[in-house]
């Protein structure tokens, strides 16, 4: 049995992969392991890097005393992609696959790629006027949801997470700077690979999905109706095309 990381995107963390990390943990059999970033959730107090490298290096440290089983598989969104992106770069013999998910690095995609210009005045609000809770997380299920923009109980239960770990705006800031910054180096990863996208994220165009796997040449597939958060709009789907892709991809024995 393998180990499956978790990786979430910009001011997220854990709390905000819901029930779908547990149901995918059931669909693939397999051990799930979520982390939370320096700057977010339970570690909201710590000072996030500002660079993917530095993220990078942070996630592995606070693996090592979790003991996960090598090679690991990656399954990461947004900035999580790219952290899991240079992790198979540098560490090779740690990842057995990735699946990343509405994520983008130059310079397959040009910068209103990698952020629509039609959501920067919502980040603007959120990373320049540091609004309450409650504006903050309507702010973001409407940048990041198509399908469940309208679910109150979900808005509630992510207000309540904010108000109790909150992430600064010098974080925030620190984690989009790292994000931007960071910049493909001219090789592919050796481990298998599926990216996923959702075809009416409002954040992150599409097309920097489809760059990626045509300049790696790996499997790629869109969700019509989607947003950017994939697993949280429709995680069966999501579950659905990870398992057919994962059965086909074994990991490989230990060295």
């Amino acid at each position: 049995m393998t180990t499956w990381i978790l990786l979430r995107g910009l001011a997220r963390d854990s709390h905000h992969w819901g029930s779908f990390a547990g149901d995918f943990a059931r669909a693939v059999g397999e051990a799930v392991v979520t982390v939370d970033l320096a700057g977010n959730g339970a570690r909201h107090r710590e000072t996030s890097p500002t660079t993917i490298a530095g993220m990078l290096a942070d996630c592995r440290a606070d693996l090592a005393g979790r003991n996960p089983t090598y090679p690991l598989r990656l399954l990461a969104l947004s900035l999580g992609g790219m952290i899991a992106t240079e992790w198979m770069l540098r560490h090779r013999q740690e990842v057995a696959s990735a699946v990343l998910i509405g994520t983008s690095m130059r310079p397959l995609a040009r910068w209103h790629q990698r952020i629509r210009p039609q959501a920067l005045p919502a980040l603007g609000r959120l990373l320049l006027h540091a609004p309450a809770a409650p504006c903050v997380e309507r702010e973001i299920l409407d940048l990041t949801s198509r399908l469940r923009r309208h679910d109150a109980a979900l808005l509630d239960d992510w207000i309540a997470w904010r108000e109790r770990h909150p992430v600064t705006r010098a974080n925030a800031l620190r984690q989009l700077l790292a994000a931007q910054r960071f910049h493909l180096r001219r090789r592919s990863p050796a481990a298998p690979v599926l990216v996923l996208a959702g075809g009416q994220d409002e954040l992150v165009d599409p097309c920097c999905s489809a760059r990626i796997a045509e300049a790696w040449q790996c499997a790629v597939a869109i969700h019509p109706t989607a947003g950017h958060d994939l697993p949280l709009d429709d995680p069966q789907w999501t579950i659905e095309r990870i398992v057919a892709w994962h059965g086909s991809h074994p990991v490989p024995a230990p060295s």
